[in-house]
């Protein structure tokens, strides 16, 4: 067989590909069976595998089929499928792309309710711990429903006739179809910007789990939950029970209720007035019936019939502190007296002007004495300085000379004796007027004895 008679991969899934187009039997057939692989990609499609005890086919929902989706996939949920079977040319594997699927056993709307229950419960937004209270008498009473919906009509009739003073504001909203709840959730913000608004009611009448279903979105219970005005979930009727109920802080069976929660009666108001008027007239008469018999006691006392027994031991007390007081006080000025005359003859004593004429009197003393012993010094030292004087006088060579001795010099050195001289020796001769220069002609040296 020629190589140009065989057929390429691609060509046989093309035709093994027409051939399911043209079976009508695998066009919206139904399947059920168990989903398992769940993958739910970026993209919003979702691919699995569905299978039984004995097979499994590779199984696709693309994003438009999967947005109408009411519940959550999860691996191991048995589900009812309609859809087309095909040929993935890519791998070559035949595929189911589905188009619609809802639970086996159990109502899509119903498994979504109870998912979506179950999640939040989880998180924490039914605890009651996130409740707030309703105030007592509101001012403005916001309403999130339809604006021709019999809901509004009956919220406005009950608080007229309950609590006129309070004003109504609605903010309109769709309460059924594809586009209620993004209606709902604005509607919700949009109260919650109006910051007079002290509680709000969200609901709408009755009809099937599919009129109600806004109501079991996530994001109107999301809404409902983070919005800080109190709010009271009043929809459908008794027996209706949505998230938006678990969610808010109080829940109403219907629209009528909700208005009967957030509002007081008048009459019951005016009950209420009437029985606070009676308690408190009642406790006041009690209380004036105690006080005055406490007053009777009083004046029937011991002290108010004998006043001046009750302040005489005070009169006692006071004269005695002044008698004490006035001694006290002349004590006290005796010892300041006596301290200041002790301490005056101190200061006189220790006076820097007393210091000063004792000093000037010491002065003059020793000015005295020490010019006495000045004087008789200088009279000692004078007499001893008259004695050395004569003394020197009478040593004095220039005396003796003038007696008619004299000095002999030899080199400008004084000689006492001949012996320290020879013949033709040059010699100076001190006269007491005058110098001689001589020569020595003989020298005669005498003998002991001889002169």
């Amino acid at each position: 067989m020629q190589p140009d008679s065989y057929l390429s991969v691609q060509a046989l899934t093309k035709y093994i590909r027409r051939k399911f187009d043209a079976d009508p039997h695998l066009r919206n057939v139904f399947v059920k069976g168990e989903l398992s692989n769940l993958k739910v990609h970026p993209s919003g499609h979702i691919y699995f595998t569905l299978k039984d005890d004995k097979s499994r086919i590779q199984s696709a929902m693309f994003r438009s089929a999967a947005s109408n989706l009411k519940f959550k996939l999860e691996d191991g949920m048995n589900v009812l499928i309609t859809g087309d079977v095909n040929v993935y040319e890519a791998s070559g594997q035949y595929q189911l792309y589905v188009q619609t699927m809802q639970p086996d056993g159990v109502g899509a709307l119903y498994l979504a309710f109870e998912q979506l229950k179950a999640e939040l419960s989880k998180e924490g937004l039914f605890n009651e711990k996130f409740k707030q209270p309703l105030p007592l008498l509101p001012q403005k009473i916001g309403v999130v429903t339809a604006q021709s919906g019999a809901a509004i009509q009956d919220i406005c009739s009950t608080i007229g006739r309950r609590y006129p003073l309070a004003e109504i504001i609605l903010f309109p909203a769709i309460v059924q179809g594809p586009q209620a709840a993004p209606s709902i959730v604005r509607a919700i913000q949009m109260a919650e910007s109006v910051n007079s608004i002290d509680v709000l009611i969200v609901g709408r009448g009755g009809g099937s789990i599919e009129d109600l279903w806004a109501f079991n979105e996530e994001s109107v219970a999301r809404a409902i939950f983070s919005c800080r005005i109190p709010i009271i979930s009043a929809v459908g009727h008794e027996t209706d029970t949505t998230i938006a109920d678990f969610v808010a802080d109080r829940r109403a069976p219907t629209p009528t209720a909700a208005a009967e929660m957030a509002v007081p009666s008048k009459e019951e108001l005016f009950e209420r007035i009437l029985e606070r008027k009676r308690s408190l007239y009642t406790s006041f008469s009690n209380q004036i019936k105690i006080e005055r018999k406490r007053l009777n006691s009083f004046e029937q006392s011991y002290p108010l019939q004998f006043p001046e027994r009750l302040y005489r031991p005070f009169t006692e007390r006071l004269s005695n502190l002044d008698d004490r007081l006035t001694r006290s006080r002349s004590e006290l000025t005796t010892n300041r007296r006596a301290e200041h005359e002790r301490l005056n003859r101190l200061l006189t004593y220790y006076s820097p002007i007393q210091r000063i004429k004792e000093g000037s009197n010491m002065t003059a003393l020793l000015t005295e004495r020490l010019t006495r012993a000045t004087h008789n010094e200088l009279r000692i030292y004078k007499d001893q300085f008259g004695s050395v004087v004569r003394t020197l006088k009478a040593l004095n060579p220039l005396e003796v000379m003038e007696r008619g001795f004299s000095i002999v010099y030899k080199n400008d050195k004084v000689v006492s004796s001949a012996a320290a001289f020879q013949k033709g020796d040059p010699i100076d001769i001190r006269m007491p007027d005058g110098t001689l220069r001589a020569e020595v002609k003989s020298v005669n040296v005498y003998d002991e004895g001889e002169e």
